[in-house]
């Protein structure tokens, strides 16, 4: 199919899901999310994209691309069907969706894909940066919590579908300042990056200021 056309619409080539975000630390929601989408529009992968530099974070101190990077690669690891993938990271500059897509396309011409964020992203994306050319690299997936309306006036017609998910209450906000604050993570994130937050020392000492980690950076 054409990058914007109908998710319903079967075209025999793969369907990659692209899941962006800080991932400061990735956590159980980002997992269910990317797995329920998965399921519903039956992606043949979903591929974590951990942002490089974050074009709206400027203002805060993010922990370095490797450690989120490589919390990210434990986290889906036990998913075959999750993959990771360095292209924000490697790529020097502020990261941008347009940007993303861009390389990802590239990467695979042969699939479509199918970006997913989250409900509160979707409602800014026409400020992002190129939003006019995000239309035609991927469909978009708004992962909603039930009950939550969303607005996406001005966007194009078939251009977002929505998707209701476990109303999970996990931020990685909360998750950052309860490791700040020398309290337990367990179970909200999955174990081994609970490891690896206390083997590296993450989040200690520092103040943590809140961001919209289920979003992409636009």
């Amino acid at each position: 199919m054409g990058r914007g056309m109908s998710p319903a619409e079967r075209t025999g080539r793969p369907r990659v899901g692209v899941m962006g975000g800080t991932f400061d630390p990735i956590h159980h929601g980002h997992l269910v999310a990317a797995s329920e989408v998965a399921a519903s529009y039956g992606l043949d992968e979903v591929v974590f994209v951990p942002t490089g530099k974050p074009s709206f974070k400027q203002d805060r101190k993010v922990t370095s691309a490797e450690h989120r990077y490589l919390m990210t690669v434990i986290a889906t690891a036990s998913n075959p069907r999750f993959m990771v993938s360095r292209v924000d990271i490697d790529r020097p500059g502020l990261t941008y969706t347009v940007d993303t897509l861009r390389d990802l396309s590239a990467q695979r011409p042969d699939a479509d894909l199918f970006f997913i964020t989250g409900a509160d992203a979707v409602a800014q994306i026409l400020a992002w940066k190129d939003a006019s050319a995000l239309w035609g690299m991927a469909h978009f997936v708004a992962v909603n919590r039930p009950g939550h309306n969303l607005s996406i006036d001005g966007i194009p017609e078939g251009a977002v579908t929505t998707l209701e998910v476990p109303a999970l209450a996990i931020s990685s906000t909360d998750c950052r300042r309860r490791a700040e604050a020398g309290k337990p993570v367990w179970y909200l994130v999955p174990d081994g990056v609970v490891q690896y937050i206390a083997k590296h020392g993450l989040y200690r000492g520092q103040s943590v200021e809140s961001n919209r980690d289920e979003a992409h950076d636009e």
